[in-house]
């Protein structure tokens, strides 16, 4: 009896191992959001939004819409060689992140119904495709800030 105490031990642990492994693995997102901001807009109807998405998960995921109460709508955009165009979602690869940042992906806030000053702070609804929605808190900087994000 005293032998088979342990060996249920190691069983029971090794179960336990087991089904750790699968969990991280599960197939599923487990998105966060990093390093959100927005430069003081200069025009009094747009502004722009960057941010960083980090997927850690074993599945993929597709960010497929943004809004806030700020603005009338909010669009996403590449940039490419210079040339920019608006994109109805962007993939977040599983173990992979997606940037917007000045120069490449971004946010734009368009009709903007109050302009937001340096200093504030401004919600921000991200939606996905297979995760529930997040909202964030995106701290307005000066015109001329330009953090780190994605660096």
């Amino acid at each position: 009896m005293k032998r088979r105490a342990p060996l249920t031990a190691v069983a029971l642990a090794g179960s336990l191992a087991l089904a750790g492994c699968s969990g991280s693995s599960s197939g599923t997102a487990d998105l966060s959001v990093s390093s959100p901001y927005m430069p003081q807009p200069v025009s009094a109807d747009m502004a722009a939004g960057f941010l960083t998405i980090t997927n850690k998960g074993g599945a993929k995921d597709e960010l497929t819409s943004v809004s806030s109460d700020i603005a009338g709508q909010v669009t996403m955009h590449s940039t490419v060689g210079g040339a920019m165009e608006e994109k109805s979602s962007f993939v977040i690869p599983a173990h992979g992140r997606l940037v917007f940042r000045s120069g490449a992906n971004h946010l734009m806030f368009e009709k903007l119904k109050r302009k937001p000053k340096q200093g504030q702070t401004i919600t921000v609804k991200l939606t996905f495709a297979g995760s529930g929605p997040l909202t964030i808190s995106m701290p307005v900087k000066s015109a001329t800030s330009v953090p780190s994000t994605g660096r």
